[in-house]
């Protein structure tokens, strides 16, 4: 895969350095004449970033050798179209001494999870372990952005990233466990979504053939400048193209304004704020129209001016505009970081839908090769939801579905009667909210809070009721599943997952097309299971789904009693009754439509 970059800070540095004696005349020239001449020219155009081709044979990937965090019996991957991603997916043989079985089973996990909460240990009370030891062959796939699954290019590049995911995942585990969270491992989510710049690297690379010279302050001013003007036309043009795609046309505006707003905070009451707004009106002007050359060229000399107007602030006497040009900076980074942000994490429910499940149903068929092209499948919270979706779609085109049966763990697509902790996430159903805030990193979340969960004093202790009821889940895989479970999730999924606490439900990207609408259609064999103390998903939630699906399709069934043992949002994959009570449900479940 050819890697993109906008290079324009580099290619600067090169012509900068390309000769010394150069210096002395640029020197000598007045100091915006000298900045132009220093200026990279503006691109003539932006190309996707996330531009990939590969070649056919690249694109499924076995690894030879496992990473260590994967206790599967292999780790699989799976290409994406139109896409760099590499989806992991874990394979189960089935046991030879259980009985044979007709068709593969998927196993779909929740929203920002991983394959770890379906295998928490390596005996029969695991999940994956159990249905393989029942005979069926199981995997278990981990969408984009979850687990093991990584971009990359060809399989020497997939092997290595997901040695390194596997190394990050047990270190951050390790490093909770021992109590002693570096800041920085804290947040790993964040902090890997903001890659090293290349243009810093190769700054530094030629900064440091440069002799000490103090007649050079002078230049080295100028070039701080430029390079000010060369990044805020960089950004501003990314913003033109909508992040290359990446942002809708109200989302870039949204963006853009942020952008101007947080630079015009700098100026308020300053003789420059009036030059300002000027300046600000033509740009807003600029990145609502369609790029091309000329308006490129505008960009970077109004880009310009707004860096003369930051200079002529820190000239000022004035004590309010001390470091203007370091804060302007600061606000252009900030800004830049949260836009690689937004690009890094883009993707949405409807990509899981359309293009990861897809993917991977393609890729287990083939290999399994059932004799009616089809697979069994549960799927666990949004894995649920994301199998719900398949059957509406399905019925809506009227095509034959190439699932058998279908199991739903604490699912469903419509949560507007219910009482769910989830309505917590509604203030991100605000995309200018969710533009502030692009990702959720919670596994970084839950991994900092671990301490304060199962440790005096206790502070935190309320979040155990959200994953696992009283005595559900023994001490060990409970921990296992906090540390080691959990991923970070864009907003722009949870912005879409929050309408199903609206009428009508969950809907598509578009919000055009409501997927409980159509689940009357469907022809596949549903098996929804609750649990009677689930705050996330409450049974008067899965009820909502499971009413819209024609009864003689439909098996219902609440884990959980009056007395007690209780069944949270987890212990239906991993509480320690779930081997005797739900798993064997499932089973049954399973052979009966296993024909």
């Amino acid at each position: 895969m050819a890697t993109i970059q906008f290079d324009m800070f580099s290619s600067g540095l090169h012509r900068v350095s390309s000769s010394f004696r150069s210096f002395a005349s640029i020197r000598s020239l007045p100091r915006v004449t000298a900045r132009r001449l220093l200026l990279p020219p503006p691109p003539t155009s932006f190309l996707p970033l996330n531009a990939f081709s590969t070649d056919s044979s690249e694109a499924i990937v076995k690894l030879p050798d496992k990473p260590s965090v994967c206790t599967a019996d292999e780790l699989h991957y799976v290409s994406v179209s139109n896409s760099d991603w590499r989806l992991a997916l874990w394979r189960y043989h089935p046991s030879p001494s259980a009985p044979p079985r007709n068709h593969p089973l998927l196993l779909l996990s929740g929203v920002g999870t991983n394959a770890i909460g379906y295998d928490l240990c390596t005996s029969e009370s695991s999940f994956a372990r159990y249905m393989s030891a029942q005979g069926f062959e199981t995997w278990i796939l981990e969408v984009r952005g979850a687990g093991l699954s990584v971009q990359g290019s060809n399989s020497q590049d997939v092997e290595q990233r997901a040695f390194e995911k596997s190394e990050e995942m047990e270190t951050a585990s390790e490093s909770a466990t021992n109590g002693a969270m570096p800041s920085e491992q804290k947040l790993n989510n964040i902090s890997r979504a903001l890659p090293e710049s290349d243009i810093s690297a190769a700054e530094r690379k030629e900064t440091d053939k440069f002799p000490v010279d103090e007649d050079l302050t002078g230049l080295a001013t100028v070039w701080d400048e430029s390079k000010l003007v060369t990044r805020l036309t960089e950004t501003l043009m990314q913003l033109s193209e909508r992040v290359s795609g990446f942002l809708s046309e109200s989302q870039s505006k949204v963006m853009s304004a942020k952008l101007l707003d947080q630079i015009s905070r700098l100026l308020v009451d300053s003789p420059f704020y009036e030059q300002f707004n000027e300046i600000r009106l033509k740009l807003s002007t600029l990145l609502a129209a369609r790029q091309n050359s000329s308006v490129t060229s505008q960009i970077s000399d109004l880009s310009e001016k707004l860096v003369n107007i930051i200079e002529e602030g820190q000239r000022s006497v004035s004590p309010r505009f001390l470091n203007l040009q370091e804060r302007f900076t600061s606000t252009l980074e900030d800004f830049q970081k949260q836009l690689d942000l937004i690009v890094k994490y883009d993707w949405d429910f409807d990509n899981y839908l359309e293009e990861d499940v897809p993917a991977a149903i393609d890729y287990i068929l083939k290999e399994s090769k059932p004799k009616d092209g089809k697979l069994l499948a549960i799927g666990h919270s949004m894995g649920g939801i994301l199998l719900y979706a398949m059957l509406s779609r399905f019925g809506f085109e009227e095509k034959e579905p190439r699932l058998a049966a279908i199991v739903t763990l604490a699912s469903s697509l419509d949560y507007t009667s219910s009482k769910s902790t989830l309505k917590l996430l509604l203030p991100l159903a605000d995309p200018a909210q969710a533009l502030n805030v692009p990702i959720v990193p919670l596994g970084a979340m839950l991994a900092a809070a671990y301490p304060l969960t199962y440790h005096p004093p206790y502070v935190l202790s309320w979040l155990n009721s959200l994953i696992s009821a009283e005595d559900m889940m023994e001490p060990e895989l409970l921990k296992k599943l906090i540390l080691s479970n959990f991923c970070t999730i864009p907003a722009k999924l949870i912005l879409q997952l929050t309408t199903a606490f609206r009428d009508h439900g969950l809907c598509n990207r578009d919000g055009k097309f409501f997927y409980k609408d159509h689940l009357d259609k469907g022809n596949v064999p549903v098996l929804a299971i609750a649990g009677d103390q689930d705050l996330i998903c409450p049974p008067e939630a899965v009820e909502e789904t499971v009413k819209l699906i024609p009864q003689h399709l439909v098996t219902y069934r609440v884990f959980g009693e009056a007395g007690g043992p209780h069944y949270a949002h987890y212990d239906l994959v991993g509480g320690r009754l779930a081997v005797k009570q739900v798993y064997p449900c499932i089973i049954e479940f399973l052979s009966s439509h296993d024909q």
